[in-house]
């Protein structure tokens, strides 16, 4: 999918926007100025065309009872799509495992995982990999501190 033709009142919008989606069309305005109906057609034509992909509330994991976080890289015997389909399909199906990532290099898959504590943790691992011919092998590593998390993108002047 190719970049979108986004000016600098779409970086302007945007930057705001990854860091409060709350934020009132007319305080944006006023940051950029532009008028709130040029802001809220703006982001409207952002949302459709995907360039905002989604509008969600982000949580603090300890809060929510969410206290461990691992880092899990996964080797498969082959990495076929007939043979992957599977995993992929319990990946997308695991609500625990906030990213999935299909990687080059010896391990083929990189998942972020939370779980409440070590049991949580084990359980998530035996609904992933447990009785899965095609994964030669899995590692964790337990994250001891978050130093820095998210997904805003950096973006460059137009």
């Amino acid at each position: 999918m190719p970049a979108a033709d986004l000016d600098s009142f779409d970086h302007a919008i945007l930057a705001l926007l990854q860091r409060d989606n709350l934020m009132p069309q007319r305080l944006i305005a006023e940051h950029i100025n532009l008028s709130a109906p040029a802001v809220q057609r703006r982001i409207k034509r952002l949302q459709e065309t995907g360039v905002i992909a989604a509008n969600v509330a982000v949580l603090e994991p300890i809060k929510v009872g969410r206290t461990l976080t691992a880092v899990i890289t996964v080797q498969l015997v082959n990495d076929r799509p007939d043979l992957s389909r599977g995993f992929r399909a319990r990946i997308a199906e695991e609500a625990a495992v906030q990213q999935c990532f299909y990687v080059t290099g010896e391990t083929d898959y990189i998942l972020v995982v939370t779980a409440t504590d070590m049991d949580d943790y084990q359980a998530i691992c035996r609904r992933l990999f447990e009785g899965d011919e095609n994964i030669r092998r899995y590692s964790t590593s337990i994250a001891l501190e978050r130093i820095k998390t998210g997904l805003q993108l950096p973006l460059s002047a137009p």
